[in-house]
């Protein structure tokens, strides 16, 4: 288990499946919206290419947390329509998800963990789980999260074979959570930023365990079922 870009650039060509965990915003959208029949395109960049990118894939755009409509909030993705389709940008989930070349790719949170372990489980014994990371504000440099720790640990928990260390710490650390997931989460860095800007449901939603019965996985540039 290694964390972001460093991550996935290393482990891509060794391993049989990546798993993608970005848990307080985009995994758990994917997840979300994938659950409701909703077909999800992440995009690296907000910028003049975005709306060109979402009109040859005939996708609305995800707008900035706190608008109205789809963004990285968790909540917006509650009531998809099944068979909506969304370009959702993201400098984490989405740009590592773009970077996973030709390996078979999954958008995993606390949300799916079980199902995500099963499907990554039937593609090889080699499951590369990447926990996102977060980045400070000040340089935009990565920093290690706990939400993306224990939601990394979550998915390892339920798969099978020989571990690496980190992955043993990662699976310590969701048990030592395991029963107080929403609480963990309220009160992380990550946590605590999102309740203080009005997103306590994101909170709430993303600490959910197992409530999504699908394992997004990357296909033709999207995630789908």
């Amino acid at each position: 288990m290694r964390m972001g870009q460093q991550g996935v650039a290393r482990l891509k060509t060794r391993a049989d499946a990546l798993i993608i965990v970005d848990v307080l915003s985009f995994s758990s959208c994917v997840s979300i919206a994938v659950a409701r029949g909703a077909t999800v395109f992440p995009y690296r960049f907000r910028d003049s290419s975005l709306q060109i990118f979402a009109k040859t894939k005939r996708a609305v755009v995800a707008d900035r947390r706190g608008n109205a409509g789809f963004s990285l909030s968790p909540s917006s993705f509650v009531d998809v329509p099944a068979g909506t389709r969304v370009v959702l940008p993201s400098p984490n989930g989405s740009s590592l998800s773009l970077s996973t070349g030709e390996t078979k790719t999954f958008a995993g949170c606390l949300r799916n963990a079980r199902t995500v372990a099963a499907a990554a489980q039937r593609c090889g014994p080699k499951i590369a789980v990447i926990p996102a990371g977060e980045r400070w504000h000040d340089d935009d440099s990565l920093r290690p999260s706990f939400e993306d720790l224990i939601g990394a640990g979550a998915i390892i928990n339920y798969l099978e074979g020989r571990r690496s260390p980190e992955a043993h710490l990662a699976a310590a650390a969701f048990l030592r959570f395991e029963d107080a997931l929403v609480d963990g989460l309220k009160t992380c860095s990550s946590g605590k930023e999102l309740i203080e800007r009005g997103f306590a449901n994101d909170v709430f939603l993303s600490a959910q365990r197992d409530v999504d019965h699908v394992a997004p996985v990357l296909r033709d540039g999207a995630y789908r079922q």
